[in-house]
């Protein structure tokens, strides 16, 4: 299969993993400890994938100037700051229990914005990595897809804290499933500009997985959960050690 087939089957992939987050949160169908398992495995695989495979593959991308690459890597992660913290002020993943900080419709609304916006780029993440290569394309793929449901959960919990019913909770959810497949069929038409799209995809990566997400697990309690982060990791060089043909 081509490289852009495989883009465009994975960004619906991992769309469709973002509407299956929203159903579970709607229906009440999944254990809140599975949605940490996912989050604590995902956090260390991503950020091991963004600065391990995504950091260097962009650096190469733009023929040795480091410095620019590395401003796209830190412009990426800073837009997802402006937009799930800065206009949003307050946002975590995983079920929303804060409500009074959502009784203004408005807010759920920036939320979904700043998600919205994060799952676009991880669809420019899955069509850049393709265009460097099917290794790249496929790790990058796994990072993204395992915190997909987590992240779906989250919007349709945030928009059921601040009163909005089911429909519109799950609806959500969908928005981000097609944030995604845009970010995809922009990078596939724009392949030109891979050496742009997947520096920033990596800043937002690392953002997501070291702002958003790895906070939540050191909530927990005990070591099982930091513990998993670093398993998390450690998939991605067991990984990197069975399929990946170092030239």
């Amino acid at each position: 299969m081509s490289p852009i087939a495989l883009s465009i089957l994975l960004g619906f992939t991992a769309g469709a993993a973002n509407i299956v987050g929203g159903a579970l949160l709607v229906r009440r169908e999944w254990d809140q400890h599975y949605l940490k398992y996912f989050m604590a495995l995902g956090a260390g695989f991503m950020l091991a994938t963004a600065i391990t495979e995504m950091v260097p593959a962009s650096a190469g991308l733009e023929g040795g100037n480091a410095g620019r690459s590395g401003f796209l890597v830190l412009l990426g992660y800073l837009i997802i700051h402006f937009f799930e913290h800065a206009v949003t002020g307050h946002f975590h993943f995983g079920e929303e229990t804060h409500h009074e900080q959502f009784l203004a419709h408005h807010k759920s609304n920036t939320v979904l914005l700043g998600l919205a916006i994060h799952a676009f780029f991880d669809g420019i993440a899955i069509a850049a990595g393709f265009q460097v290569s099917h290794w790249l394309g496929w790790i990058v793929f796994l990072a993204i897809f395992l915190h997909k449901i987590p992240e779906g959960f989250t919007v349709s919990s945030v928009m059921m804290a601040s009163g909005r019913g089911a429909v519109r909770a799950f609806a959500a959810s969908v928005v981000l499933g097609v944030g995604t497949l845009l970010g995809v069929f922009a990078m596939v038409f724009l392949r030109h500009g891979v050496a742009i799209g997947l520096p920033i995809a990596a800043g937002v990566t690392i953002y997501v997985a070291a702002s958003d997400i790895v906070p939540e697990v050191n909530r927990e309690p005990g070591i099982q959960m930091p513990l998993l982060l670093f398993v998390g990791v450690a998939f991605l060089f067991v990984l990197d050690h069975l399929f990946h043909v170092h030239v």
